[in-house]
């Protein structure tokens, strides 16, 4: 019985595995004549989707926003040129300087060393307007402005505002691709962007992603100061996780329809590069900037007059507030429209123009948007009562009139921003008068010598200088090479400086 079973058993196997062999045979003969078919037309059906302004669902597609903004985007090329060492020179008197010159930069002068930088920059106006970030910009002696058909053009800046980081630049050219300004006060948080640049010098690259927060601040603008909301850099980032990298600075931040909510300023990284977070200065600060630079040359900054801080649960305890969050006054200046409208120290901010305020930041970026003269409406809470009051913002001097830039043309082409020496430093250096080199931006001075802000001019071709007001008017009627002599605070001995004006 156990043979017959035995070969009952392996009579079925056989059979299974002889079935079994005819199929995979057969499979693979289908396979050897399988064809692959092609078709014009979408490869796959859209599977993104997204929803409009009217609430329709409608498919997802960048393409429309990239081709817009490209052509508006470009590619800024910076070049800071290295100065000539005239150290050797500080102890020579002056009748000696042309005799000992020559020998002595051929011993220890240098060549210049020019420091290249790349950014990118969005056209704003068909004639040739450009905002970027400031420190695209900042101490270049050169610009060159590359757009996406490959035109390159020489750019000189229009203005500066350090305190955004956005700057204003032109080249000589008409009939540009711009983009618009959109209201980034309506960006919603959730909504698809696109960010367009030059990031490590790859031309016109688009990418996507969504608005990850609103009015962030990550302290990266120098002097940012969260408790002065009048000297206080401004921070109000539109935060994303589209990829932006290095060289991506002063590129495009849009919307779907391919208008500007954002000028693309700085990313969160550990090693320098994407790592998911990016920052864009929203557009209402950027429009504000660049129509005060065009119009005064200078940013217009309202000022409301309060020192402030933010507000958490145990701050909240410690002071008795009725709530915790908002913009906490430690301080009113006497002479701002804080005071003159009647708001108190001690009192939270919670909203401005209807607009709620949780935090300082959002304060200031929104005073930051207004100018002099302008009027608000900040609510307050005190004791647990909310009060509201009509507030008329004024200047850092304590008026509504407009700050005008005042620098003298002679002081431009230099690129120095002077200042008057008082009397105890006059004393203290031993000598009789001198106007101080406050700061250096590009011009004659920071490309053709080596001179460093702090600098002390008591002379200018023998001529003793004791204001800058004099300063100013020596150097509008010299022509040819000029001879500064002067002195550092810091260092012992006298320095020389020669130039050429023209």
């Amino acid at each position: 019985m156990k043979k017959f079973s035995a070969l009952i058993m392996a009579a079925v196997l056989g059979s299974a595995l002889t079935i079994g062999s005819v199929y995979i045979f057969n499979m693979d003969n289908e396979n050897r004549v399988l064809k692959i078919e092609h078709v014009d037309g979408t490869p796959a059906v859209k599977t993104a989707y997204s929803v409009n302004k009217d609430g329709e669902l409608v498919p997802l597609d960048f393409t429309g926003a990239a081709e817009k903004v490209m052509p508006a985007v470009v590619h800024i090329r910076s070049t800071q040129t290295g100065n000539y060492s005239t150290q050797n020179r500080q102890q020579i008197p002056e009748q000696f300087r042309d005799f000992f010159g020559p020998f002595l930069e051929e011993r220890g002068g240098r060549q210049p060393m020019p420091r290249m930088g790349s950014g990118s920059g969005v056209i704003i106006n068909s004639k040739g307007y450009i905002v970027t970030n400031n420190h695209v910009i900042a101490n270049a002696d050169d610009l060159e402005v590359t757009l996406n058909d490959n035109r390159s053009y020489k750019a000189k800046v229009i203005g500066a505002d350090p305190t955004t980081d956005i700057a204003l630049i032109k080249i000589e050219a008409d009939k540009l691709s711009s983009l618009s300004f959109v209201n980034s006060d309506d960006v919603r948080v959730g909504e698809w962007v696109l960010a367009v640049g030059n990031p490590f010098n790859l031309n016109s690259t688009v990418t996507a992603g969504i608005v990850s927060a609103k009015g962030r601040s990550i302290g990266i603008i120098g002097d940012n100061n969260a408790q002065d909301s009048v000297n206080s850099a401004i921070e109000a980032f539109i935060q994303t996780d589209a990829a932006v990298n290095p060289g991506n600075s002063g590129g495009a931040l849009v919307d779907l329809g391919g208008n500007l909510i954002g000028i693309n300023t700085a990313i969160a990284s550990p090693t320098g590069s994407y790592s998911g977070y990016s920052f864009a200065v929203p557009s209402n600060i950027v429009s504000k900037v660049v129509e005060d630079l065009m119009a005064y040359g200078t940013v217009q900054r309202g000022w409301l007059g309060v020192q402030i801080r933010n507000i958490n649960s145990q701050f909240a305890r410690e002071q008795d507030l009725n709530v915790i969050s908002g913009a906490y006054i430690d301080r009113i200046d006497p002479k701002s429209g804080a005071k003159e409208a009647g708001i108190e120290e001690g009192d939270v901010i919670v909203s401005i123009d209807g607009r709620d305020i949780n935090n300082t930041t959002q304060l200031i970026g929104y005073i930051g948007s207004k100018r002099p003269g302008d009027k608000i409406n900040v609510t307050v809470n005190r004791s647990g009562k909310e009060i509201t009051y009509d507030v008329t913002l004024k200047n850092r001097e304590g008026n509504t009139e407009v700050v005008k830039k005042e620098r003298e043309e002679i002081l431009t082409i230099l690129g120095a921003e002077l200042e008057n020496v008082d009397r105890s430093t006059l004393k203290r250096l031993d000598i009789s008068s001198g106007v101080k080199v406050k700061s250096l931006t590009p011009g004659k001075i920071r490309k053709s010598t080596d001179m460093r802000p702090g600098f002390i001019i008591t002379k200018i071709d023998g001529q003793p200088v004791k204001s800058k007001d004099e300063v100013v008017k020596i150097l509008e009627k010299k022509e040819g090479g000029i001879l500064i002599e002067g002195v550092y605070e810091d260092t012992p001995g006298t320095y020389y400086y020669g130039l050429g004006l023209s």
